[in-house]
This record gives structure tokens, sequence and C-alpha cells, in this order.
């Protein structure tokens, strides 16, 4: 399986948005905690579409090898 730019970008927004919610928790700023958790469903959902693509690749890879 391949990886794209999707996968890397969307897994990226989601750690970041993590340290941002916890940065928010430590500090006590429900502000940072709730753009924290924003980044992290943004970043997964990037993510998932990023494996999607991929997996629809790897459909047609081997559908063209049969």
């Amino acid at each position: 399986m391949g990886i794209n730019k999707d996968q890397v970008e969307g897994r990226a927004k989601e750690a970041a948005g993590k340290v941002q919610e916890a940065a928010g928790r430590a500090v006590n700023s429900p502000d940072q905690q709730v753009k924290g958790l924003g980044k992290q469903v943004t970043g997964a959902t990037q993510a998932k579409y990023g494996d999607a693509k991929e997996t629809i690749k790897e459909h047609a890879r081997d559908s063209q090898k049969h």
C-alpha cells in the first residue's frame, strides 16, 4: 500500500490537534481545547480520504492484472 499526500497531511494535522488540545487543557483554555479537537477531526477525515484513495488505486491495479 502506498502513501499519499492526504494521508500524511491528515495525520500531521491530527497529531497537531492532539498537542493543541493537551496544551489547552494544561493552561485551562477551553477555546484551545476545542480548536485542537477540530484539528483532530479535520486531520482524521483527510487521512481517511487518503486511505480511500489508496484503496481505490489498489483495486484498480488488481483489476488490471486480471
